[in-house]
């Protein structure tokens, strides 16, 4: 889901553009209690805070993680407790505007990479809770970087602009019609999970085409597919139950995770209670075609055949000669939405970079794709998806050897 975060992700995936802003004011009065830390800590857990907020690994939370958007790079910043370059000397209410409203404590705004669209949907007291584990981390000086962001991009007084034309502030909003687990699910998918910023398309602008929500999207070289209930290419066959096995443990007897949704799997969603797991399931369950699939023409008997070929010289010893595979090991190639979807960037990343089955937990087991980007040519790369996309029942646009060449370009 996530997803991969514009990049993941997933993820996506959290991302944030702007420098922390001066003082405010005081330090919180009171110190919060054990049960409020130990909660803000889930919730940070399944906001994946960390995947866009550590670019080391020894120092969690600090910020400087580059990302990369159609209009430039931001770098993410510090989220630790200094003082002088992180959010220690923010007042709680300084970061409740920041998470929910996108403006910093100096009155500027942040730029929409930072998802304060979706976080605007949380409760006052969540985003306390998430200020308190803050907290408690470990002060580190990094100081944030800049953006570097194309002219007229960088001016952050036109995110009012941007605002008043796609930023709509407000809570979640419950259906009294549904249940309490549906409506936390829509919750975390809406707000705090913030699954839209990777699997919603977007606009020329960088906002959620609404109308469209959760219908899939390209990010950072890969394509997030859609989490709506379509047939073929979305999570209409998929079951509840197949959703969480794979928002717990990476993968399940329908797919893997892979590129940024399986770092928002082992950063995210993996650490999340069953509840809320199954809460976002069934939210996901229920959520009709926001658009309709593509009507596809099959690719002809000659590409079809050099990519049987290709598959039977290279894929057939794990994938099989039916595609079945050994689910939770190689991943089932026959109605496989990711493979499926109108956009095949991430079939040509895994077939490009080869594949890593993601470790968790809930399923340590290790698999293996090797590459194929020095072994095959583009025709032959090109040929090889467009056979595995329209076998066994599969149904999905043509790829053409351009689409490959542009793939090997975008290499994340």
């Amino acid at each position: 889901m996530r997803t991969i975060l514009t990049g993941l992700a997933l993820a996506g995936l959290a991302l944030c553009s702007a420098v922390a802003g001066p003082v405010t004011s005081a330090a919180r009065a009171a110190e919060p209690s054990p049960e409020l830390i130990a909660y803000g800590k889930t919730l940070v857990e399944a906001g994946d805070c960390a995947g866009c907020h550590t670019a080391d690994p020894a120092k969690p939370f600090a910020g400087g993680k580059r990302i990369d958007t159609p209009f430039g790079a931001i770098y993410t910043p510090n989220l630790t407790p200094d003082r002088d370059s992180g959010i220690g000397a923010w007042s709680d209410a300084d970061f409740t505007r920041a998470l929910r409203y996108g403006i910093a404590p100096d009155g500027s705004n942040y730029y929409p990479a930072f998802p304060y669209p979706y976080f605007t949907k949380m409760t006052k007291d969540d985003t306390l809770a998430i200020r308190a584990y803050l907290g408690t981390l470990a002060p580190v000086a990094s100081r944030n970087r800049p953006a570097e962001l194309r002219w007229p991009f960088g001016y952050r007084s036109l995110m009012r602009i941007w605002n008043a034309m796609y930023f709509k502030p407000g809570l979640f909003e419950p259906d009294q019609n549904q249940s309490a687990a549906w409506n936390r699910g829509g919750y975390l998918v809406t707000g705090l999970g913030h699954c839209g910023a990777c699997h919603t398309p977007k606009n020329y602008f960088g906002a959620d085409k609404q109308a469209q929500a959760l219908s899939g999207n390209e990010v950072g070289g890969w394509y997030a597919p859609r989490l709506d209930g379509a047939a073929r290419t979305g999570l209409k066959s998929w079951s509840e139950a197949d959703i969480a096995e794979y928002l717990q443990s990476g993968r399940n007897a329908r797919s893997h995770a892979d590129g940024p949704m399986a770092e928002v799997v082992v950063n995210s969603t993996a650490k999340m209670s069953d509840a809320d797991i199954r809460a976002i399931a069934l939210y996901l369950k229920g959520l009709p075609p926001a658009r309709r699939e593509t009507i596809v023409t099959p690719p002809d008997d000659a590409e079809m055949k050099a990519g049987q070929a290709i598959y039977a010289k290279l894929c057939i010893a794990c994938h099989e000669a039916d595609g079945t595979g050994s689910p939770r090991i190689y991943p089932p190639l026959p109605g496989n939405a990711l493979l499926q979807s109108v956009n095949p960037s991430s079939t040509l990343r895994v077939i490009l970079d080869g594949a890593h089955t993601v470790t968790t937990p809930r399923a340590p087991n290790t698999g293996e794709m090797p590459p194929y980007a020095k072994q095959l040519s583009d025709g032959e790369i090109a040929a090889v998806t467009n056979y595995i996309r329209n076998s066994w029942g599969n149904t999905a646009p043509l790829v053409t050897p351009l689409q490959v060449t542009k793939a090997r370009k975008e290499e994340p």
